[in-house]
């Protein structure tokens, strides 16, 4: 059975594509059939795994949802590109972002993404989704078409302040949409366990949500080899394999695969 996993925040600089693209490797070295879908119209994902112009790219995710809304007959795995380190990517381009317009007017339009991941689901052990920076359209449908959804939060006062609003909308989505929806967990991303203020946030955390929605015991490190990687196209296996961030990574893949 194929496991989907929502990667959202609707905030950005969460570290959300950098998780996407690294949760997804760490899979696809454990010997887990992986493919990642990019739903963020910046093609962030995309780039990450070393397509610098998402522009240029024939087929994309909002190619395929067009199909999917104009009933047209395609082939579903057509377009699907695949990286050196064993993964399979549905890339995204700023042409998603008009689709997402568009939308509104759909029947249905909460099920387009689950439609077309129905139709490839059976390829893989796991689909990684990385939703755009956002509560729009497109995120709804990454929660709809998700069996869980990972919440990357940055160690600082407003990003953690700004949960509420993305756990209501997961809220929404379980009651009237998804009801299987579960929440895999919140992972602490560029967390700098020298300052005490980053100390007291995880504590806080750890406490308000730590019995209800669960707090990975990984955490992601602080560090500039992290930030690197989207530039090279790799993962930070590729890039670092023996750094803090590759461990942290491993460690939260070895917690994902134990769920």
């Amino acid at each position: 059975m194929c496991k989907i996993i929502a990667i959202a925040n609707q905030k950005g600089g969460q570290s959300k594509s950098t998780t996407a693209v690294n949760l997804a490797v760490g899979l696809a070295r454990n010997g887990k059939r992986v493919a990642v879908v990019d739903a963020d119209p910046q093609g962030s994902c995309t780039a990450s795994l070393g397509y610098k112009e998402p522009d240029e790219l024939e087929i994309t995710l909002a190619t395929i949802l067009g199909h999917i809304i104009d009933e047209e007959e395609f082939d579903p795995r057509a377009g699907i590109l695949h990286h050196e380190e064993g993964v399979d990517l549905i890339p995204a381009n700023i042409e998603l972002s008009g689709l997402e317009v568009a939308m509104i007017n759909i029947i249905s339009r909460e099920h387009l993404m689950q439609e077309y991941l129905d139709m490839i689901k059976e390829d893989y052990d796991y689909i990684i989704i990385d939703c755009s920076p956002s509560l729009g359209m497109m995120t709804i449908n990454a929660l709809v078409a998700a069996t869980s959804v990972l919440i990357p939060v940055q160690a600082q006062f407003l990003p953690v302040k700004g949960l509420q609003m993305l756990l209501h909308t997961i809220t929404m989505v379980q009651r009237r949409l998804n009801k299987s929806l579960k929440v895999e967990g919140i992972l602490l991303s560029m967390v700098d366990m020298r300052s005490n203020y980053t100390k007291d946030i995880f504590a806080a955390v750890k406490e308000t949500y730590a019995d209800t929605l669960g707090i990975f015991e990984t955490y992601i490190p602080m560090s500039v080899k992290a930030s690197e990687i989207s530039a090279e196209g790799i993962s930070i296996y590729a890039h670092c394999p023996n750094s803090k961030v590759a461990k942290a990574y491993e460690a939260l893949t070895q917690e994902v695969l134990a769920k």
